[in-house]
């Protein structure tokens, strides 16, 4: 999750940058092409393991930044390395590069250093970014198939239309013959396909802009996220998906001992919805005025019956990072389960489409042959 957007804590604000420090390519080549998510957890495992062996952190980046195969990677180290000697902590250094270190990377880091958990919180982090890096290849698994299929069938649809139902066209036009309402429905449209397609393509991109003017910029990303939120279908499992990042980050970050408030700030950026980031702040500036987690969190009306019922329970035992682990888990198994149960019905359904328009397609030109034998025959 390299694509958060971020806004620094007051705690681990970045330091000023030296431009002296690090060639002005490389702070570009930082701003264009992020990190994977892949490498950042690969990174967090490989640096716990050296720290926890003892080996200095200098050292430890360094070795790290020798066996990256990672150009990017190996850029954003050597610039870690050269704070650390100017006299930054690590948590600095890490928060010069936002969009290959998220907030809640940094704000974790940074609690970790002060209690000297450095090691225990890489290893949270790794295994953090290992989970949320398993449930997106299982979203983009699940929904590989219907889209390839769904894709094929239209460019067969496009290419019958374009190029071989206007041979057909020809052929009855010199026979002569009347043609079957279905026929003439999908001739009339092969025509206009063939003498209209730069008007169909440019369709497309003015829907495009539309779209982009519409869902574009921080307004339009707040509109979108709404109608995502409330789409029959996925509406729900990105809820469930959003509540289960939500406590994943935040259990994580009350076991690093990053202060509630901040961890609750941190977390909601991490859920990278502004529906849930502006009412998640409302919950924050609760938990300022005494409210407590639990009853603001039922407030904001977008967290469900259990995972209330485990935040207000791990609240009143003293046990809230064991209880949000607990619901992040909870929800991950559903999210995976309702996963599920949309592509075994979404199959289906596109399955069923493509057979309906190559059906129709098959059944006009079945249809308008025997018309043209029969006419024949007479």
């Amino acid at each position: 999750m390299t694509d958060l957007p971020v806004t620094e804590p007051a705690a681990v604000a970045a330091a000023p940058l030296k431009t002296g420090d690090t060639p002005w390519y490389k702070r570009e080549f930082f701003i264009t092409r992020p990190v994977k998510a892949d490498e950042v957890m690969n990174f967090s495992r490989q640096l716990a393991s050296f720290l926890r062996a003892g080996i200095p952190v200098l050292d430890a980046l360094a070795v790290i930044g020798e066996d990256s195969g990672n150009k990017q990677m190996s850029l954003v180290l050597d610039d870690l390395r050269v704070q650390l000697r100017g006299g930054y902590g690590l948590a600095d250094a890490l928060a010069r590069h936002p969009r290959v270190f998220p907030n809640y990377y940094v704000a974790m880091v940074h609690s970790a250093e002060l209690t000297g958990r450095l090691d225990d919180t890489l290893e949270q982090l790794a295994g953090y970014l290992e989970r949320d890096l398993e449930s997106r290849r299982k979203v983009k698994s699940a929904m590989t198939y219907p889209a390839v299929i769904l894709v094929l069938a239209i460019i067969a649809v496009f290419v019958l239309s374009i190029y071989v139902l206007p041979k057909f066209k020809d052929l009855f036009g010199e026979l002569g013959a009347t043609l079957p309402l279905s026929t003439r429905m999908l001739l009339s449209f092969s025509t206009f396909m063939g003498d209209y397609w730069w008007a169909v393509l440019l369709g497309l991109f003015a829907l495009a802009a539309l779209g982009f003017a519409v869902y574009g910029g921080a307004w339009g990303k707040a509109r979108r996220d709404r109608v995502l939120l409330n789409a029959p279908g996925i509406g729900s499992i990105l809820h469930y998906v959003l509540v289960e990042r939500f406590c994943r980050v935040l259990g994580a970050m009350v076991r690093a001992g990053v202060p509630l408030p901040d961890a609750v700030a941190v977390a909601s950026d991490a859920t990278n919805n502004r529906v849930y980031q502006r009412r998640l702040k409302v919950v924050r500036d609760e938990m300022i005025r005494g409210e407590g987690l639990a009853r603001p969190i039922a407030a904001s009306g977008l967290f469900p019956a259990a995972a209330r019922q485990m935040i207000r329970v791990g609240e009143s035992t003293g046990t809230l990072d064991e209880q949000l682990s607990n619901a992040a888990d909870f929800y991950a198994r559903d999210v995976e389960y309702r996963l599920k149960r949309f592509t075994d019905l979404f199959e289906p359904a596109i399955i069923i489409a493509v057979g309906f328009m190559v059906g129709f397609i098959a059944i006009a030109m079945v249809q308008a042959m025997y018309g043209v034998f029969d006419q024949v025959k007479v």
